[in-house]
């Protein structure tokens, strides 16, 4: 861990937590990081798990509009 001149460790770096905005710290100590408590992280994974955000990305080959009738 950096230290200061004074030889007290360095605080962490700050970012804007990516949910509410309100400053969150990038370190060990923030058990949430990047978000700035436990409930941002919550509504960020709930968001994924109800396909509110998606990965880009194009449709596996053989998948667009072939249907296998047996």
């Amino acid at each position: 861990m950096a230290t200061s001149a004074a030889g007290s460790p360095a605080p962490g770096r700050t970012v804007k937590c990516p949910n509410c905005g309100k400053p969150a710290l990038w370190a060990p100590e923030n058990r949430w990081r990047p978000f700035c408590s436990e409930r941002c992280r919550q509504i960020d994974l709930g968001a994924w798990a109800s396909d509110q955000y998606r990965v880009a990305g194009s449709e596996p080959a053989g998948d667009a509009g072939e249907h296998d009738d047996g």
